[in-house]
Parts: structure tokens; sequence; C-alpha cells
């Protein structure tokens, strides 16, 4: 299915405002699809609108035609931040300059899971942290212990090192961080059994329904 981008009036890491004070129970977080190289300046005038907003970023180094080497701290998802607000906010968020779109199925703005942002807001991800934009080819597994606990991923080898592999299914972007075994256990595929005129069929319970983005 197409991505689709709905419109409607209604992080290394980059944090800034906490938020306005106040009950948060119906507060969510949403990606939010941003004029293409502007997440920062995107994120400031969030910021500016005191909208809590997060933009995952991660370190990289660039040679220049001189041989000099400088870090660089990029969006880990480009075009990408998330915001975490209620319904009410959603019109000063499209109304922030740099913001295009909150992203959702074409009739209303859906939320990421908040074990995914915070997973990307945890100190786990304070380890190296990077895009993941090969074919994701692994075995499933999910966190085993702490803060981010059953938090699932796929395990992938890459460089002689095993990389913990999360994918934001919503915005069809992958981060790659390095693990520990230790942290990590295999996820075993549910399987219901049903029984049909006689016959024996085997159905996966793990099928998930695709998210597009629409306008």
């Amino acid at each position: 299915m197409g991505l689709q981008i709905i419109r409607q009036p209604l992080c290394g890491q980059v944090a800034l405002n906490p938020g306005p004070e106040g009950p948060t129970y119906d507060r969510h977080w949403y990606a939010v699809f941003t004029i293409p190289q502007h997440e920062k300046s995107a994120l400031k005038q969030l910021d500016m609108r005191e909208i809590e907003s997060f933009l995952p970023t991660y370190e990289t180094i660039r040679v220049w035609k001189n041989r000099q080497r400088m870090k660089l701290m990029l969006p880990l998802f480009p075009t990408y931040l998330f915001v975490h607000i209620n319904s009410s906010e959603r019109v000063k968020v499209l109304q922030s300059p740099g913001v295009l779109q909150i992203v959702g199925n074409g009739r209303e703005c859906v939320p990421l899971p908040d074990s995914e942002v915070e997973f990307l807001r945890s100190g786990f991800c304070q380890q190296r942290i990077e895009p993941y934009r090969d074919l994701v080819i692994g075995e499933k597994v999910r966190i085993k212990s702490g803060a981010m606990q059953g938090l699932q991923g796929t395990l992938v080898r890459k460089s002689n090192s095993m990389r913990f592999v999360l994918t934001l299914a919503l915005i069809n972007q992958h981060a790659a961080i390095q693990v520990d075994a230790e942290d990590l256990e295999p996820v075993i595929a549910k399987r219901e059994i049903l029984f049909s005129a006689g016959a024996l069929s085997v159905t996966s319970t793990l099928s998930r329904p695709s998210i597009a983005i629409m306008r």
C-alpha cells in the first residue's frame, strides 16, 4: 500500500521543550513529517509553541575534500520528528513552520507505540545508534530486562558485531544499536491451530495490519 499523509486542521538525541504542565494522560507520541533538511528548525518552532517534541539524532564523521574530518549530528530519521500531544494541540503543530503533516492512516492521526519512542529517548540508546537502511533480515528478539523490557526488534549482524534493529512500522524507518547477547531473548511465534471440515491448518497470530500515510 502506498504511503499517505493526512492533512487536518485540528533524538544521540535532540529533545527540546518538555511540554506544557498539566494532565498528560491523553497525550500520545505522533510522527511529524517535516520539510526536508528542516527538522531542527521545525523542532525549534515547536518549542516556541510549547509543544513537547523530540528529534532523535546520530553522530557521523564526514571527510571533506581537504581531508578534514568533522563530526556531524544528523537526524536519525530524515524528515521526521516526534511530538507528544493531545487532540487539541494538533492545530498548533500543523501551523508550526517546517511541519508538513502528522502521520496517520488517511482518516485520523495514528499514535506511535510509547515503547518505541521511549526506547529512542532512553539510556539504552546512548550507545552508538545509527540509521539502518539495509533489508532487515534476522532473528526476531526482544529486550529481556530493564526499562525497555519486552520491546521487540530484529537481531542482525554487521561488521562482526550484532545490532538490535528497531522498526518504526508507521513511518517505515529503522534504527540500529550495538547490543550484548545477554540483553536479548528470542521471540517465539505464537500459532493457533484451526480445525475446519476435518482439515488442520496453522495460522500465525503475529500478522499486523499495514499502516499508511495519506493526503
